[in-house]
């Protein structure tokens, strides 16, 4: 009988082992999981007399230690439906006395008298007793050998325990050793974390590199985030899951998509660039709130943190706004951030698309510091000679102005090298300022007006470093953004700024995107968000219209965390008659395969909206990966190859005319083996 302060409640054990139910205690602390059942018979005065629960585990806890919140952590049995009693990482000194058996692999062995096992959960020190030495002969199993332990758990001796070790506290008298499975004797990496091999050899062989305690770590956290979404979008938002299909039909004017062939002559299906127009036509078909963990694919030119295959928390609904939608957002990373790090302050603050730009020079700002970007166009507009043959009105300067100790203006301009190299069309030029800096030379670019106009406004102090990009208004505004996160980086490397924190909650919406932007080479106007997106309530008007155009801003949001954009969303074009309008007269998009859509909205569509969270990359920022491969089970490398199975492959000339394709190009080409 268990019994706490709200009552009691009748226990079956009989699958607990002998040996551990006669070690318990009366009035001992107990925690027990299990299943809920009907009694045979009724316990007569007892609230709870009509059930018992079958447990499934049973642990004794210290009453002087404090103990995780079982319901926070949601305890499960994994160790039902398997052979072992425990996993390696979860005796305590609670556990002494107990007998155990623990599978695992083969992870340290020391002269024969002990060896640790390790598996997903962590390690336990097993040790060797003298009466057994003899028959078992451990330096001559490999290291990653699977085993079967079976022994008794005691307190290690005293000032023996292992403070840094979970287990530390305990370790294993072997009874018995069972290989389950020999290891090789020489793998091909280490998963040590201080030997490890280069990221290329551990994806081409990742299934050893999976058991290392980080991959562990991330890979475990990204489920507990992601079921944490789901809990809350269906037990407490009411979403339903839905899943759309992965093969579908061609849209030209998105990402380049996959190609997949058939086998019907001179028809493909394509891999989906994402759910979007599955999930505006559920909501034309009365599923009104609808989420899934979607797979997309985009055949882009790789980057160091994309990959072809890309995961993402996919969501739209009925009848609102964009206000409700970012809410909704901040109630699920509420629901679903991590125990252990500090809480998210809700609600996260909103910075229009013009104040990003303006001040931080990127749509996608690093908040963290400050730095902030000073328009000096006004000052140094009517400057012939720094206008270089930019038009008056296309002329853009921005200063950054810091106060960096003993900072030298040359070797930071050097650690900027890269950055400016990319904007070749723009000029760049840094100052330290001083007593007398509106009589040097500086005059010479300025003039004499413009460098006291800028030291007035600027509040410029002496050691002050100045740093300024001028040229086209947007490329300059975009380098200094770029200048802006190289010096902090440079500060902090050289400790002259504090560092930045890696998982500082610096959440920030940017809202009022515009709407449309003109290409550069064609002066065509094209979507800034995708062609599904409305227009803000302000601007509807002009869109009708068709009036200006490029003053109107957008429904898109996009939501930033420590300068990464992490998810954008946007209220969608509910009217056939203006998505048709925005397609045909405004973008001039051939739209003929999306007429399903324009019929789906056409069929008595509600206003809608949604948003999509990159899981990839908002799981390596909370894991404090290098790269979204850490958080990835099996990814890419740089360059879109799998180095595990050799894909993309050539296929034989018979699968070829399987699929009525030929090669028309590469043919004769070797492959190229190259490491990220």
């Amino acid at each position: 009988m268990l019994r706490d302060s709200y009552g009691a409640i009748q226990l079956r054990v009989s699958t607990i082992p002998e040996e551990q139910r006669n070690g318990i205690s009366e009035n001992a602390v107990i925690l027990a999981t299990g299943t809920i059942r009907a009694r045979p018979t009724m316990a007569q005065g007892l609230p709870t007399g009509t059930v018992e629960v079958y447990v499934d585990e049973l642990e004794v806890l210290d009453p002087n230690k404090p103990y995780e919140n079982p319901v926070s952590t949601r305890r499960l049995n994994i160790n039902r439906f398997t052979d072992r009693t425990h996993n390696c990482g979860q005796l305590r000194a609670s556990h002494a006395g107990q007998k155990v058996t623990l599978c695992g692999w083969l992870e340290y062995v020391r002269m024969n008298m002990f060896f640790t096992l390790r598996d997903g959960y962590g390690s336990t020190q097993v040790v060797v007793p003298e009466a057994v030495t003899n028959a078992v002969k451990l330096d001559g199993i490999p290291f990653e050998s699977i085993l079967k332990v079976t022994g008794t758990v005691v307190k290690r001796p005293y000032g023996q325990e292992n403070g840094q070790q979970a287990t530390g506290e305990i370790e294993v008298i072997m009874d018995s050793v069972e290989v389950l499975n020999p290891a090789r004797s020489r793998l091909p990496i280490d998963i040590q974390e201080h030997n490890q091999a280069k990221e290329f050899l551990r994806i081409e062989h990742r299934y050893i590199d999976l058991r290392s305690a980080k991959l562990q770590h991330n890979l475990r956290l990204r489920s507990q985030i992601i079921m944490k979404m789901r809990e809350f979008m269906i037990n407490r938002c009411g979403f339903i899951e839905v899943e759309t299909p992965t093969l579908f039909r061609r849209t030209p004017g998105g990402a380049q998509e996959f190609v997949v062939p058939t086998r019907k002559p001179d028809h493909f299906y394509s891999l989906v660039q994402s759910p979007q127009q599955f999930k505006q036509m559920l909501m034309s078909g009365a599923i009104d709130r609808y989420f899934q963990v979607a797979r997309c694919y985009r055949d882009e030119a790789t980057r160091p943190d994309r990959q072809p295959e890309f995961t993402q928390l996919d969501l739209e609904l009925s009848f609102t706004d964009r206000h409700q939608i970012m809410s909704l957002v901040e109630g699920i990373l509420d629901a679903s951030w991590p125990n252990q790090l500090h809480p998210l302050q809700l609600p996260f603050p909103r910075m229009t698309y013009q104040e990003a730009m303006s001040r931080y020079g990127c749509d996608k700002p690093d908040t963290r510091f400050g730095l902030d970007l000073r328009d000096l166009t006004t000052i140094l507009s009517s400057n012939e000679k720094m206008r270089h043959g930019v038009a008056t009105p296309e002329f853009g300067a921005f200063a950054i102005v810091a106060k960096p100790p003993n900072g030298n203006p040359k070797t930071f301009k050097t650690a900027l090298t890269k950055v400016l190299k990319e904007y070749p069309r723009c000029k760049f030029a840094v100052s330290v300022v001083s007593d007398s800096w509106t009589e040097s030379s500086i005059v010479n670019l300025f003039g004499v007006r413009e460098t006291a106009e800028i030291k007035e406004r600027l509040k410029l102090g002496t050691g002050d470093l100045m740093l300024l990009g001028y040229g086209k208004a947007s490329e300059a505004q975009e380098m200094m953004g770029r200048v802006r996160l190289a010096l902090y980086t440079e500060m902090e490397e050289r400790n002259l700024r504090v560092t930045r924190s890696v998982l500082a909650p610096n959440f920030v919406w940017i809202v009022d995107f515009p709407m449309f932007a003109a290409n550069e080479e064609t002066g065509q106007l094209e979507t800034v968000h995708h062609p599904f997106t409305t227009a803000h309530p302000e601007d509807m008007d002009k869109l009708r219209s068709k009036q200006d155009l490029a003053s109107i801003r957008s429904q898109s949001f996009d939501l930033v965390w420590n300068g990464m954009e992490i998810g954008g969303g946007s209220v969608r074009i509910h009217e056939a008659a203006l998505q048709r309008m925005v397609l045909n007269d405004i973008l001039q998009i051939e739209h003929s395969h999306l007429q399903h859509l324009l019929d789906a909205l056409d069929s008595g569509c509600p206003p809608h909206g949604g948003f999509a969270i990159g899981l990839d990359r908002y799981i390596s920022l909370i894991c404090r990966a290098k790269s979204i491969r850490e958080v990835i089970a099996f990814p890419k490398t740089i360059n879109g190859k799998d180095p595990l199975s050799k894909a993309p492959v050539r296929i034989t000339d018979e699968e070829k005319r399987l699929y009525h394709i030929r090669t028309v190009e590469g043919e004769g080409v070797e492959e190229e083996r190259v490491e990220s």
